[in-house]
């Protein structure tokens, strides 16, 4: 029996940095095996009404990452892929529930890539504290996307559709 067998929702849970294809891989890879799709920041902006860039300036980094906890935290399906926000690793919360409820994939992307990858930060909706560069988000995310990932899967230089044969191939 492998880990997969211990949890009844075989949902498929995606980690990684913004830019990292999170929504774009996810969409792929649920059509491919028949799952539904979700992206954990729209059901975010649905619950709150409003983009995340305007969440973040209401409620300030840690009010949106508490919000992102809860609501991460409560997707209750079953046979999904789920790409979350690049920031749902600050969650303990949202983190345990994924690991209950399927495989967390953590899409690992150099530092380099993802700069280049990336608009504005800030118009992106990403998370940051006054004064923080890319490059600390990358550093301090980088370890808890390994500490929580079951899989991990270096994506970089990989066409969406290496990508998600990686992925069906690995769960």
């Amino acid at each position: 029996m492998n880990d997969r067998d211990m949890n009844d929702s075989n949902n498929i849970i995606l980690i990684g940095m913004p830019g990292a294809g999170k929504s774009t891989v996810g969409a792929a890879l649920a059509k491919k095996l028949g799952y539904g799709f979700i992206d954990s920041d729209y059901v975010i902006e649905e619950n709150c009404g409003k983009p995340l860039n305007k969440i973040l300036a209401e409620k300030g980094q840690d009010g949106f990452l508490e919000i992102e906890n809860f609501i991460n935290a409560t997707i209750d399906v079953k046979n999904y892929v789920i790409a979350t926000g690049g920031s749902a690793i600050y969650g303990k919360d949202a983190m345990e529930h994924f690991a209950r409820t399927g495989d967390i994939i953590y899409l690992k992307l150099s530092y380099k890539e993802i700069a280049a990858r990336l608009g504005d930060l800030e118009e992106r909706g990403i998370a940051l504290k006054g004064g923080q560069t890319l490059e600390d988000i990358y550093a301090k995310r980088e370890p808890l996307y390994e500490k929580y990932a079951q899989i991990t899967l270096d994506c970089e230089n990989k066409s969406v559709r290496k990508i998600v044969n990686e992925i069906v191939k690995n769960i």
